[in-house]
């Protein structure tokens, strides 16, 4: 592919401003421990100190399941139990949230697999503590209802919106690739999600590749057909849960007490689903199947990662260097480390069965 056509993003240009245009390994960032069962108990063998704590937790929009448990403030109670304080962050995507931890301003966040990437290879701290979303219909390139765009591609010669430095992002080049269509046949339009609907429903885009609500939220109230996903071509997009790497070295107790409380949470909905839909629905002011849609579409999970989603990754990472979006090669099996997320759901499992 044409890379001069690409440039760096804004995104890698901050970071590697922020981190000093390094690209240094992350492998020290997988040797905190996961915790025990106990949050007494710190890496040092003493009671760790929690004074005047806030422990700062990203999400992407309002609502939803987190829109639940900051409701209902559950994390605010486990956390309080502690002495510890919770600070909810909203952000509109992935690439703000990572920008925020390399500012150590955000110390929990989950987003898809592009803006991990881009940071591991700026040199940020941060490691990636379990998986969110399976990754096969959860990004997708849409087009209008009435379009006459049918193959990947007809899409030459035409305007397609993305998010800069997304899951979408590495999704629309992969496919682009593999189908053969040149950057240099399209004219791609970077946008963040609210600015991309006006300019989709108003025809000045047309194509969008974006990520769910937004996919079923179109598709759903006719104003899009989904032209391909990840199910179509084989091109994953998971999301992940991530940390910042000090906090995760200095508390990992607190880190396993986020994966627990999120846990928690998702069995909630898991367990309660009629009320959470409606829930859902009236939050976003759309009908319940439109939510159930969605839910079919994205459904949340909460578990370790295993090797081949992390084979996946690394693919996306080599892709990202040969595309020129990131300036270093980087193993990203060393952000990944699943003892948390073990830990946790060990603790959930152990106190369901009391």
């Amino acid at each position: 592919m044409k890379r001069r056509m690409l440039g760096i993003s804004a995104l890698l240009v901050a970071l590697l401003a922020m981190a000093g245009c390094g690209g240094a390994a992350q492998g020290d960032t997988n040797k905190a421990s996961a915790g025990t069962s106990s949050a007494e108990q710190s890496t040092t063998g003493r009671e760790p100190d929690y004074d005047g704590l806030t422990v700062r937790l990203g999400v992407q929009g309002k609502g939803g399941l987190f829109g639940k448990a900051q409701e209902e403030k559950w994390f605010e109670d486990a956390y309080g139990k502690l002495g510890v304080n919770v600070e909810w962050v909203e952000f509109q995507s992935g690439p703000p949230m990572v920008e925020a931890m390399a500012a150590d301003h955000l110390d929990f966040a989950g987003m898809g697999n592009m803006p991990p990437i881009a940071a591991q290879a700026a040199g940020i701290k941060f490691t990636i503590i379990s998986q969110l979303l399976e990754g096969k219909n959860n990004v997708a390139i849409i087009v209008p209802v009435d379009s006459a765009i049918k193959h990947l591609s007809d899409l030459k010669g035409k305007k397609i919106a993305v998010t800069k430095g997304s899951n979408a992002y590495n999704f629309l080049y992969r496919v682009l690739e593999e189908e053969g269509v040149e950057t240099s046949d399209v004219e791609v339009i970077q946008l963040q999600p609210d600015e991309t609907q006006p300019a989709f429903e108003g025809g000045k885009v047309d194509a969008w590749a974006t990520w769910d609500p937004y996919i079923t939220l179109n598709t759903l109230t006719g104003k899009a057909k989904v032209l391909t996903d990840g199910a179509a071509t084989g091109v994953l997009s998971p999301s992940f849960q991530l940390v910042r790497a000090d906090f995760a070295k200095q508390y990992p107790e607190l880190v396993t007490l986020y994966l627990k409380v999120l846990e928690q949470t998702r069995l909630w909905e898991e367990g309660n689903q009629n009320e959470a839909y409606q829930r859902y629905a009236d939050e976003r002011s759309i009908p319940i199947e439109v939510v159930k849609g969605m839910q079919e579409r994205s459904t949340f999970i909460n578990i370790p990662v295993s090797d081949a989603i992390i084979d996946e990754q690394q693919k996306t990472a080599d892709f990202q260097l040969a595309l020129g979006t990131i300036r270093t090669k980087i193993d990203v099996r060393a952000v990944f480390d699943n003892r948390y997320i073990e830990e946790a759901l060990a603790q959930v499992e152990q106190e369901t069965r009391k």
